[in-house]
């Protein structure tokens, strides 16, 4: 089904007001199956996965030996058996399924990418959980809403099943808008393989402080315990619309670069950036050459 031919702002008002649909058929979703796949994640990924009970989902992050993401995800135990499914933004996915190939060798566990099969829709807005209800389908809260994960052969009954109770198509830009107003960082926007769980904000919900131990964690308890960051999560107000990717200067050092940027209706040009300490809220950068300014807010905007 195609997106309305609506303006974004209108776009914008049904995501606050009621509930938007997008699809994400560009994310990828792994299967670990098998007797020790709760127990073989556990001890790869941030998150206490063993404690996840069926249907619902948890947060969670892979990382390198040194704290440095790999990849985040959502994982959903979608029943009351051993498999677990992890949903990813698609730059993680090729990383993601080679690591966890990689270190399964000698477990009862398989992992098959199972991204052509199924196809996530995404419900943002105050109406999703009760518009979710609407389709059958394994489903994961989300910050801005929820996330159903439908075979792709049912993808346009599901689709169509969910306008029927209220939802109206809206475009990733769109969608995009309220994940920027929330503060929610994006692997391969803000987040990305020199980024640590402390630096994004993302601690409180992707990392369990009292599970095993999984890859990377002594340095992520050592930052958390002992450390401070030397890189946060902020949020930009521009004094123009801006790009992502373009540097951001404080004086004459360069603090960090724009992760994802939009124009809100609501706020004016604003976007993310993971930034040096020093650019602290209250802080004016400059963003790029062309003499665009930001001032650095905290998050959530307003």
């Amino acid at each position: 089904m195609s997106a309305p031919t609506v303006e974004l702002d209108a776009q914008y008002r049904q995501l606050r007001e009621e509930c938007g649909l997008v699809e994400r058929a560009d994310r990828g979703l792994l299967v670990v199956s098998g007797a020790e796949a709760a127990e073989y994640l556990q001890g790869q990924l941030t998150n206490d996965i063993e404690a996840i009970e069926p249907g619902e989902a948890a947060y969670a992050a892979l990382l390198d030996r040194k704290g440095h993401m790999q990849a985040d995800m959502r994982v959903l135990r979608p029943g009351g058996g051993p498999e677990l499914w992890l949903l990813l933004e698609p730059v993680g996915l090729a990383a993601a399924t080679r690591h966890l190939q990689m270190y399964k060798i000698g477990r009862e566990v398989e992992v098959a990418d199972a991204s052509d099969q199924y196809v996530p829709l995404s419900l943002i807005g105050p109406r999703a959980t009760e518009i979710a209800r609407a389709v059958e389908a394994a489903t994961i809260r989300t910050g801005t809403g929820v996330d159903l994960i439908v075979p792709r052969a049912e993808r346009d009954a599901a689709q169509a099943a969910l306008v029927g109770a209220g939802a109206v198509e809206v475009t990733p830009e769109a969608a995009e808008i309220l994940r920027i107003e929330a503060g929610e960082p994006r692997f391969g926007a803000e987040m990305g393989t020199e980024t640590m769980p402390a630096e994004a904000g993302i601690v409180e919900q992707a990392v369990s402080f009292t599970k095993g131990c999984y890859i990377g964690q002594e340095t992520v308890a050592r930052l958390h315990y002992k450390g401070k960051p030397n890189r946060h999560l902020r949020g930009l107000r521009f004094s123009a619309p801006a790009r992502g990717g373009e540097a951001l200067q404080l004086g004459e050092k360069e603090v960090g670069r724009v992760g994802s940027a939009a124009l809100s209706p609501a706020f004016g040009p604003i976007g993310l950036a993971i930034l040096r300490r020093e650019a602290e809220p209250g802080a004016t950068v400059a963003v790029g050459e062309d003499g665009v300014t930001a001032e650095v807010v905290a998050l959530p905007f307003g």
